[in-house]
């Protein structure tokens, strides 16, 4: 009775199927990341809540290249060929004005938040260097100087009232203008008051600015101001310099 009830007893593993010798392991489930179009159709989604009439834009942009690639087409004797070309630029005209606005979107969630100029600033092109936490910041009201260095010289784009931030910028610009005598020191105030820029204009408005540095030169100031190390201090349990425009919510 006791060896028959013993060999009844199954361990957990008794029922998994063994895995013979030159058998190779299972391999872990990958992570599937969203497809492209079901990115676009989350931008689209994101864009639309904050822009209601982006589709009737898109549809008529479409609308307006493939009829004017057809009335082409057709003066040529080759609509067929005017179509085709016609529908794929309209399909381009509509990507690209969904882009325009997605980022116009974007920005505008995270207008009036902590480190949105932070943000402007990651949408700059190549040949900027910049910087993910702001340079200066005041504790107790969060007004911030956040810095971008390239051919024009040192940018520092303010984030808070003009006259509340202004010992922040004259700090700064003091500082910089001791150890970089002669290099540019731009200020960017930005906001909606009176002499200050949008946060979806500020990559704009610096890549307007006149250029005065080699690449080599944009090096070493970069060089030249890590060296001296960062002086902020960042309050604890205050992190609200992590804005990031959000396509795809």
């Amino acid at each position: 009775m006791a060896n028959s009830s013993d060999s009844s007893i199954s361990t957990p593993d008794s029922d998994a199927p063994k895995r013979g010798l030159f058998s190779r392991k299972p391999k872990a489930a990958k992570i599937k990341k969203p497809s492209r179009l079901k990115q676009i159709g989350e931008v689209f989604k994101m864009t639309r809540r904050h822009d209601p009439m982006v589709q009737w834009v898109m549809l008529l942009a479409f609308l307006g290249v493939v009829a004017a690639s057809l009335l082409v087409g057709f003066l040529l004797d080759n609509w067929i060929t005017g179509l085709i070309i016609g529908i794929t630029l309209g399909v381009l005209a509509a990507t690209l004005i969904l882009s325009r606005r997605a980022e116009r979107a974007a920005f505008a969630q995270i207008e009036n938040q902590p480190g949105a100029s932070g943000a402007a600033l990651g949408t700059l092109k190549r040949g900027w260097i910049t910087e993910d936490q702001p340079v200066a910041v005041n504790p107790r009201t969060q007004d911030a100087i956040f810095r971008a260095i390239g051919r024009p010289g040192v940018v520092l784009v303010t984030e808070g009232p003009s006259a509340r931030v202004k010992p922040l910028v004259d700090a700064e610009r003091k500082r910089l203008a001791r150890i970089l005598p002669n290099v540019t020191i731009h200020v960017i105030e930005s906001g909606r008051g009176d002499g200050q820029v949008p946060i979806s204009q500020i990559a704009k408005k610096m890549n307007k600015l006149k250029n005065e540095l080699t690449k080599i030169e944009v090096g070493a100031v970069s060089k030249r101001i890590s060296s001296l190390g960062s002086r902020l201090p960042i309050p604890k349990g205050i992190d609200p310099f992590k804005a990031r425009p959000n396509r795809g919510r």
